[in-house]
């Protein structure tokens, strides 16, 4: 429900921000697509649509669908590829939705498939519609403790520690074995997990700590904290929030290391 309103909403407006935060991380999740095959691409929990537009743009015979439950993030994904006629872009749940006639040969997604209620069940339908011969690469995080920007906004903060949970949620798929046992009993076979370090770009420019605060406003885990203070409250949140920014500047930027895994797997 949180992305079909209030974070999907967010997530939309600042789309370019998002991209610019996971830039290192997009790079070499496509190298790993495009050393693989396909023609009909699914691109699961889509967001903005940066992801399923670079595949169209390098793959304009493939047919490429997007699929979100956020009506805002569809919208602007919409937008952005309005002059690629082989991507389109779908509202709809990917834990259930199917398209008749449309069977993919190849499922992609950047950190989008941590939010399944029922992660058997949702990879079993993808698993079921798919190619026999199709294959499978997403993104995820690893375990907090690897990435510093989570451990050290709930520090700062005042929350409880980010991770430790297969909850649905950010680090739901940080567990290896957790993550090789749900694609395991939804059929996925040759499952591997690449790990990959990147710069998780928070504030550039001039006052690059007031660019990361602005963007921490409004997407990630302080977003919901901050908005709900008030007065001095919030001041007073903002402003340790700042100086920890502050300490992890270089110059016009501000970035910290973050912790992925890439997860590859095949049909049959």
């Amino acid at each position: 429900m949180d992305w079909q309103t209030q974070v999907g909403r967010t997530w939309a407006d600042n789309y370019l921000l998002t991209d610019r935060s996971f830039a290192g991380l997009t790079q070499r999740l496509l190298e790993r697509i495009t050393e693989r095959v396909g023609d009909a691409v699914l691109d699961i929990g889509c967001g903005a649509g940066e992801l399923a537009l670079a595949i169209a743009r390098t793959r304009m015979t493939a047919r490429v669908i997007g699929v979100d439950v956020s009506s805002d993030l569809i919208e602007a994904a919409r937008r952005r590829g309005d002059q690629l006629g082989n991507a389109g872009f779908v509202l709809a749940d990917a834990a259930n939705w199917r398209e008749p006639g449309f069977s993919p040969d190849l499922l992609v997604s950047r950190h989008g498939v941590m939010f399944f209620d029922d992660p058997v069940a949702a990879f079993t339908n993808l698993h079921d519609q798919a190619n026999m011969d199709a294959e499978l690469v997403f993104s995820c995080f690893r375990n907090a403790s690897e990435n510093p920007w989570a451990v050290g906004m709930a520090k700062v903060l005042g929350l409880e520690p980010a991770g430790g949970s297969t909850a649905p949620g950010p680090f739901a798929f940080a567990d290896p074995q957790h993550v090789e046992n749900i694609l395991s009993a939804a059929g996925w076979q040759g499952i591997a997990f690449e790990p990959v370090d990147f710069a998780y770009v928070a504030g550039v420019g001039e006052d690059p700590v007031a660019d990361a605060l602005a963007f921490f406003r409004r997407i990630g885990p302080a977003a919901p904290v901050l908005r709900a203070l008030e007065g001095a409250a919030r001041a007073d949140a903002e402003a340790r929030l700042a100086g920890w920014l502050d300490e992890h500047r270089s110059g016009n930027l501000i970035a910290f290391g973050a912790a992925a895994w890439i997860v590859t797997a095949c049909h049959d």
